[in-house]
């Protein structure tokens, strides 16, 4: 199928800036966490639940960085005999993903050994095949990636013709009470821009995909303490903008931002900060018909659709 046309200029969302360095180290160190943050397992629970307007179950799924996203159980529960492929961004992550939290020594190396969890392959991207699985699942993690029109580009490619791509994103109003605090500080902002659903929508119809449902809803999260802010916002991740102040910053600034936050206490005493959730569902389009009335499948399609697929030579690594 031809690629589609680029979109109208007033419709290109700028690109974004982030360190695809720092994004790299944020990610080797969540990969020593216990589990996935509480709130991308709250997101995937959340997510599973619009499962139920599919009514074809996948025989094969990616989990594109899936201990992260923390969806793989909230998945299962829903189609417990869908084969699930776990797709990491980083060395890190993958040895992580094979080795589930709770496991013993044993049983985490023989894990990595085998490049497995819980019975799910565990790829490199660059490993992932195309045209390998009917869904792709990428839960809180495309405003992470250093360019998400090539992310959803990619997951066009590795889906098969009848797949299709559910994904859950932070939109702009996420943290902006947090950002009011900086700006009170005469700081920069804490993280690079969320990308707005309608701009979402706009690159799934780019990237080849069709019938984009896109829907959003905010979370707001309740802490006791600045410090306790801080922790929760330091598990989710970190600032992965280029724009990001590049020095070390002080004990003295420390103090005055936990004060800041302090004076944002609700008369319950407590510090709350929004979360806007984006949630995407699209499907990989299908060939049309030429103006003769005739409708091209290219050969891969059909092998992929066969499960004729030959192995591939392993790209290079991307979001």
């Amino acid at each position: 199928m031809p690629d589609p046309p680029p979109l109208p200029s007033s419709l290109t969302p700028p690109a974004p800036r982030k360190d695809a360095r720092a994004i790299t180290r944020h990610l080797d160190r969540l990969a020593r966490a216990e589990s996935a943050p509480w709130l991308h397992q709250e997101v995937a629970r959340r997510m599973a639940q619009r499962l139920a307007v599919i009514r074809q179950a996948p025989q094969r799924w990616l989990d594109w960085w899936g201990f992260l996203g923390g969806g793989g159980e909230s998945v299962r529960a829903v189609w417990p005999d869908a084969i699930r492929l776990v797709a990491e961004p980083t060395p890190a992550l993958r040895a992580r993903s094979a080795a589930p939290a709770g496991a013993g020594w044993w049983s985490q190396a023989k894990a990595r050994l085998r490049g497995r969890a819980g019975g799910a392959q565990v790829l490199a991207l660059s490993e992932v095949q195309d045209g390998s699985a009917q869904m792709v699942w990428a839960n809180m993690m495309l405003h992470a990636v250093p360019d998400e029109t090539a992310t959803l580009a990619r997951w066009h490619r590795v889906l098969a013709g009848d797949g299709f791509v559910m994904f859950s994103s932070l939109g702009p109003d996420t943290l902006r009470g947090l950002r009011e605090v900086y700006a009170d500080l005469g700081a920069p902002p804490p993280h690079p821009p969320f990308t707005d659903m309608h701009d979402l929508g706009d690159m799934l119809v780019q990237a080849g995909f069709a019938d984009p449902v896109m829907d959003q809803e905010t979370i707001q999260l309740h802490w006791s303490s600045p410090e306790a802010v801080l922790a929760e916002l330091r598990s989710l991740g970190g600032h992965i903008g280029l724009d990001r102040f590049t020095g070390l910053r002080t004990p003295r600034w420390r103090a005055r931002l936990l004060a800041a936050l302090a004076r944002r206490r609700g008369a319950d005493g407590r510090i709350t900060l929004g979360f806007e959730l984006v949630y995407g569902h699209a499907f990989k389009a299908l060939p049309k018909p030429d103006r003769h009335g005739q409708t091209v499948i290219p050969l891969q399609s059909v092998r992929e659709s066969l499960g004729l697929t030959a192995a591939r030579r392993p790209k290079p690594d991307s979001a």
